[in-house]
């Protein structure tokens, strides 16, 4: 099976561009793709400092969907959001006024290659930071999403002059001898021939999930957004970190899933581990826990981390009481930021998924549908990443549900919701609008 390489070289024309970024290209191009695959061969995609962020999200989804190993190997700078502090890929228009409208976000990447595997999804990178960036990333880490390989570096700004993208010139170098190493072994090789260069950087080598310093630990949690369970992270959330959610990226006490397959559209015809239901033993081992470990109440002193002692029930069956430890949460929420705030809608999704895992599709689709529906009303748009994942479990779970009359019920709300919410696989609304046809003509 032939694999597929994203070659992504972006930095601002201007005053703006901190990195020559462009520049590593030729040397990139000069390699076989083969062997910068991994695979016998392999369909190299290139991008050089392109202008619209959709246009490379566009490139990115195909590469994305694409079957086989992926690797990026992306080249360029990243900028804060100051709205909503998060990091960009700054493009060739981007100026430090227009990031958050000319610069790739950063989430649509790690939201991009969600439903694949660290086995077969790698991203190799050589990044310079802005001054608020690279603080932002130092405190905080790169959430690249938990089922993506990241090898590379990323720099602070320079002291003078622009930058080499010294890492990513040495790693082509390498691999035009035609052998590609293990990723983890051709990041050592690549930092072993430039030490004074990379002397200061934040490296990155993980071999799927949070990109913190390589041999590091985790940054604490960050005032940012939660893995609910099976969810993807949704946005920033200035506070959160008072509210017990976990750090962006990381499963919380092994509750964190893959993507549940959808039902419809060629996506469902893809095999790997990376669509498997895993719902039936989501859960990991971790020091401490017991499985029979009873909820701890959040009032008056909270557990720093609730999501622990709901593991811990869920894995001794303890549903309900799951799920009433996570509804006090979500009651406190509201009481403290109001129903949709993000600190709320966490425990929303937190309260969905545990749905799933009490074998209840009913009640799952009913949480998801109302997250979706809550998102949107606080103004999200229909193609924000969070709105999609929401609507996409609905429909997931909704196709578990064997009541006709309650899947008569739930898919009339699913198809409404689909005419805003397409979702990114084709056939979504069509799928629903189908078996909505079969469930009416039943007896």
């Amino acid at each position: 099976m032939p694999g597929t390489v994203l070659l992504l070289a972006a930095s601002p024309v201007g005053r703006g561009r901190l990195v020559d970024a462009a520049g590593v290209l030729p040397v990139l191009a000069a390699v076989a793709p083969a062997v910068l695959s991994g695979a016998d061969t392999a369909n190299v995609v290139e991008l050089a400092d392109p202008l619209e962020p959709q246009a490379v999200l566009t490139r990115l989804r195909a590469a994305a969907a694409a079957p086989g190993p992926l690797t990026v190997y992306l080249t360029g700078q990243l900028h804060l959001d100051r709205r909503q502090h998060r990091p960009h890929l700054a493009l060739a228009r981007t100026t430090a006024a227009t990031v958050r409208y000319t610069a790739l976000p950063w989430h649509w990447i790690r939201e991009e290659l969600r439903l694949r595997s660290a086995a077969d999804t790698a991203l190799v990178v050589d990044l310079h930071a802005d001054a608020e960036a690279w603080k932002h990333i130092t405190e905080h880490g790169l959430d690249c999403g938990p089922y993506t390989a990241v090898y590379g570096r990323v720099a602070p700004p320079a002291r003078r002059g622009l930058a080499e993208p010294a890492y990513m010139k040495t790693v082509a170098t390498l691999l035009r001898s035609g052998h590609r190493p293990p990723l983890g072994a051709l990041h050592e090789q690549a930092l072993g021939r430039i030490p004074e260069e990379t002397r200061g950087n934040l490296l990155l080598a993980h071999a799927g999930g949070w990109a913190a310093p390589a041999g590091g630990t985790a940054p604490a949690a960050p005032a940012g957004p939660a893995v609910p369970l099976g969810a993807g992270p949704a946005g920033g959330v200035p506070g959160a970190a008072a509210t017990g959610l976990p750090a962006p990226g990381f499963p919380v006490a092994g509750l964190s899933v893959p993507e549940p397959p959808a039902p419809w559209g060629p996506a469902a015809d893809r095999s790997g581990d990376h669509f498997a239901d895993r719902s039936s033993d989501p859960f990991g081992d971790r020091p401490g826990e017991s499985p029979g470990r009873q909820p701890a109440d959040p009032d008056p002193n909270p557990d720093p981390d609730p999501h622990a002692a709901i593991s811990a029930a869920v894995r001794g069956g303890l549903h309900q009481e799951a799920d009433g430890l996570a509804a006090r949460y979500e009651e406190a929420a509201v009481r403290a930021h109001g129903a949709g705030s993000e600190q709320a809608l966490h425990w929303r999704e937190v309260r969905a998924d545990l749905a799933m895992f009490a074998g209840d599709p009913v009640r799952s689709c009913r949480a998801w549908l109302a997250v979706a529906e809550a998102r949107l009303a606080a103004g999200q748009p229909a193609d924000a990443p969070a709105v999609e994942a929401a609507v996409d479990r609905a429909h997931h779970q909704w196709g578990r549900v064997e009541d006709p009359a309650r899947a008569r019920e739930l898919g009339l709300a699913l198809a409404r919701l689909r005419l805003t919410v397409p979702g990114r696989r084709r056939g979504a609304l069509e799928n629903v609008q189908r078996q909505l046809g079969r469930l009416q003509a039943a007896p």
